[in-house]
């Protein structure tokens, strides 16, 4: 399986991610990186499957540089001033498989039960959120609830709560069509409904940033 194709590949790899270029960005760095993976992928794989290792590994470094550049400098700036927003309120920031940056928002700071108004507590992330948010960004708030009450309450509940998000974001400046809200009910719970800490984790919203590949 052994190429010069594929040492060629491997080489650029050992290259790029050795040279960490300081005047790239995230994004730049991310694609590059993603496109030589996926160029030792892809002679690799076509050398096993007696393709042509070339012609795979073009394929392959196209498709690794798609998937490098998911996570931009922009979204990581927005993930490190989030994390210095929330701070001391339960709120969970996560890089998604997908490279998407998620906020669970727990009941504590976002909603107490049967309601849909935003705590004072929520505000300032929300605030955040919306600051300097770049245009490309597109944001999903999805509703949840706790098992209290039935679907026909929990349903419309938590499209409420997602509702009441993507207003109040839209107050700073986010244009109503760059989100998408969801109402799940209790149909995904975090933890048990068997007790009050339980019922208070899936009461909640999660607030989801993606930066599609321009």
């Amino acid at each position: 399986m052994d190429s010069p194709l594929i040492r060629a590949a491997g080489c650029a790899l050992a290259l790029t991610l050795a040279a960490g270029c300081s005047a790239m960005s995230e994004r730049e760095k991310g694609t590059a990186q993603g496109a030589g993976i996926g160029a030792v992928a892809g002679a690799v794989i076509g050398s096993a499957t007696g393709g042509s290792a070339g012609q795979s590994a073009l394929i392959g470094g196209a498709l690794g540089a798609v998937a490098g550049n998911l996570w931009s400098k922009h979204l990581e700036d927005k993930r490190r001033s989030l994390v210095s927003a929330s701070a001391g309120t339960g709120i969970v920031l996560a890089r998604t498989p997908d490279n998407q940056l998620r906020l669970n928002v727990p009941s504590d700071c976002s909603f107490d039960v049967g309601c849909a108004d935003i705590k004072p507590k929520m505000r300032p992330v929300l605030d955040e959120i919306g600051r300097n948010l770049d245009p490309n960004v597109r944001v999903t708030i999805i509703g949840h609830t706790d098992n209290t009450g039935n679907d026909g309450i929990n349903d419309p509940l938590s499209l409420e709560r997602a509702e009441a998000v993507r207003d109040y974001l839209s107050t700073r400046g986010v244009r109503s069509t760059r989100m998408a809200i969801e109402g799940r009910g209790s149909r995904q719970p975090l933890g048990s409904n068997a007790s009050e800490t339980g019922r208070a984790g899936n009461r909640r919203v999660e607030i989801f940033l993606n930066e599609p590949v321009s």
